[in-house]
């Protein structure tokens, strides 16, 4: 493990790389720190890739897992909703005109970082960090399109639209089950539609002659 890129939604980007610890144990503990507060974690294939990746990690060096979490993989949402040419982060990027992926000398750069290039390190950093900003924005671009997106207006004391935790919700009519009715939402920042927590169905008796 050469280096890790993460923030915390609306937050600065950190890079945690190999150099600043003494050693990749200490890494790995300090990566195993940050799922173990997370309650949901956005990656890229990271169902598939990152997350079993760190796990290997984790049972090499003998740790239990972080406390659980729910992971939204927006290279799953990409393939579930829409059709693109190309669902690679570098791929949806440009496409959805929200950036691109850092250029790079490929793995000649991670072979220059394990000599210790300083330069290359760098670059490394940058790279890293630039994929982070770039899954945020694809992420927000896609959290209105997302149906199994965890709840997260149980976080709060007052109405919330579940996806991004905006208060500027619009009812727009009614949602019908087999036995129940509920307010249709609509969020006023993300677009997102959502349902209303509780079943306003009036039930008329029947009247048998």
């Amino acid at each position: 493990m050469l280096c890790f890129g993460f923030k915390w939604l609306g937050e600065k980007v950190t890079v945690l790389s190999l150099p600043d610890f003494k050693n990749e144990k200490s890494l790995i503990q300090a990566i195993w720190r940050l799922l173990n507060q997370a309650e949901v974690i956005v990656a890229h294939n990271g169902d598939q890739f990152d997350l079993k990746k760190l796990n290997a990690k984790f049972v090499y060096y003998g740790m239990g897992p972080p406390s659980p979490y729910r992971t939204v993989d927006t290279l799953k949402v990409a393939r579930r909703y829409f059709a693109f040419n190309g669902n690679k982060l570098g791929d949806l990027g440009p496409h959805l005109n929200l950036g691109a992926k850092l250029d790079h000398i490929g793995f000649k750069l991670w072979l220059r970082c394990l000599k210790g290039d300083k330069e290359s390190w760098k670059v490394m950093e940058r790279y890293n960090k630039q994929d982070v900003v770039l899954l945020e924005k694809i992420y927000k671009k896609f959290l209105p399109w997302i149906n199994n997106h965890p709840n997260l207006a149980v976080y709060g004391d007052k109405p919330l639209c579940p996806k991004c935790q905006s208060p500027r919700l619009e009812s727009f009519g009614w949602k019908y089950n087999n036995t129940t009715k509920y307010r249709r939402l609509r969020c006023k920042d993300c677009k997102g539609w959502a349902r209303g927590s509780h079943n306003q169905q009036e039930y008329k008796p029947l009247l048998n002659a």
